[in-house]
């Protein structure tokens, strides 16, 4: 016997795949990026993602990409965010996904966390809402961007596009909830898995094998090595999230251990992300917390609408306004970051423990015919999404119109929004014709719509 493994044959091979990947410092520099960026909710989260990262880096393929998808939209909690922690994990391993989960959320935290005492102190400021308003209107752009570029991946046979009608349809129409929607596509695609997947579902049609792909092609091991730590890393979140919780419940049994309570449920039942919890929140926050009024939950919901990070850092607001009630500004900051951590620490920990599993039956015929099956869901999920954003962009006034079970969102005509017409257009322009990319037209809109709206009377 010479003593040498199959594994240690291939090191070679193995360093020279190793050699395509990102260094951790050039990751780092990516993930603050994306999340400095990440406007416009879910949908352009996940499009920011894949234009980073697949498009322009090719670090992932289409099929790893849209196979951690489909499982992120299983969990509870902020798909995007726990996106960008699988792909950071696939990556780097755990401090990967520790870095990639945690910036993806950090620069909306903190411009959150500033809007949250600007508003508690100054009330509303025009300047703000103003530039945020130009930028809401460029995202609406990157949504639909999103939508054609995951539909033109994820969609590759009839059934996949029944399927991505069907989830819009029973969404948009009859007010089906998300986690619904998901379960059931899972189920077809499990049941019938060859049905959603074409021939080269989810790849490219040319060029070199991403990053990822070649190590693993040369390391078909790495998975493996990656998950214990994994496992070892998904325990202690839940441990670090738990114990505050359960010591504040035991000994403070005030502001901080109602919103640490509170905010736990929130963090495990928040299927469909932010949206599909609202009105719960609102209700237990408004009427049985007195935390805030509904008109400071409504703003709360337009300030992470037009700032980076998940929606969900909505309920940072939330958090904060319940402590600065009771105990001025320090309370406060001291809630807002207890609402951040136990609304976040689960995200790590349903990765870190979810994504080797996943990993390892990458291959397996029935698990990918049921993701395959959500991601086709997911486009309808996003064309929903696109179009509920949209109509609340350029429309001052929605009005909900019933016709027997099915329920619609129409904008009122008259309301329509000139200025955010033209800034949408401004933003097509710069993205697809002058194809400034992202950070440019994002900022031009932006200006335009802080110059305007200043200026106008």
């Amino acid at each position: 016997m010479s003593g040498i493994t199959i594994d240690e044959k291939s090191t070679p091979g193995r360093a020279a795949a190793e050699a395509g990947l990102p260094s951790f410092a050039e990751a780092l520099r990516v993930w603050l990026r994306i999340g400095l960026l990440s406007f416009g909710g879910p949908a352009g989260q996940i499009a920011l993602l894949h234009r980073e990262v697949v498009d322009e880096r090719r670090w992932i393929s289409d099929a790893r990409f849209l196979h951690a998808l489909s499982f992120c939209n299983l969990l509870p909690g902020p798909e995007a965010q726990q996106l960008a922690t699988y792909l950071g994990w696939l990556l780097h391993g755990v401090r990967g996904g520790i870095a990639a989960g945690a910036l993806f959320v950090l620069p909306g935290m903190a411009l959150m966390l500033v809007l949250s005492v600007l508003y508690a102190t100054l009330g509303e400021v025009p300047a703000i809402a103003a530039l945020f308003f130009g930028l809401k209107c460029a995202v609406l752009v990157l949504v639909v961007e999103a939508l054609l570029r995951v539909s033109r991946r994820a969609l590759k046979t009839k059934p996949a596009w029944a399927l991505a009608t069907a989830a819009f349809l029973v969404l948009f129409a009859f007010g089906v909830p998300f986690p619904i929607v998901v379960l059931v596509a899972a189920l077809l695609g499990y049941v019938a898995p060859g049905a959603f997947r074409g021939s080269g579902h989810g790849q490219a049609s040319d060029g070199p094998p991403a990053a990822l792909d070649a190590v693993l092609a040369a390391d078909p091991g790495r998975p493996a090595r990656l998950a214990a730590k994994a496992w070892w890393a998904g325990w202690g979140a839940i441990a670090l999230w738990l114990l505050p919780v359960a010591a504040l419940m035991l000994v403070e049994r005030g502001i901080y251990a109602d919103v640490a309570s509170f905010f736990s449920k929130m963090a495990v039942v928040t299927f469909g992300g932010a949206y599909a919890v609202l009105a719960y929140v609102a209700q237990e926050a408004v009427e049985n917390y007195g935390w805030l009024t509904a008109h400071q939950m409504l703003v709360g919901l337009g300030l992470a609408e037009t700032t980076p990070g998940p929606l969900i850092l909505v309920l940072q607001f939330v958090g904060f306004l319940a402590g600065y009630g009771q105990g001025g500004l320090a309370a406060g900051l001291l809630a807002s970051l207890l609402t951040i951590w136990v609304t976040f620490a689960p995200c790590f920990a349903f990765i870190f423990l979810g994504a080797p599993y996943v990993e390892r039956l990458h291959d397996n015929r029935k698990l990918t015919g049921a993701l395959a099956a959500v991601t086709a869901a997911v486009v309808g999920v996003i064309a929903n999404l696109a179009l509920w954003f949209g109509l609340r962009v350029l429309f001052a006034e929605i009005r909900r119109v019933e016709f027997g079970p099915v329920t619609l969102d129409v904008p009122v005509p008259g309301t329509l929004d000139p200025l955010a017409l033209a800034l949408g257009v401004l933003a097509t322009a710069c993205l697809f014709w002058l194809r400034l990319g992202l950070l440019r037209t994002l900022g031009i809109t932006a200006l335009v719509g802080l110059a305007t709206k200043l200026l106008l009377p």
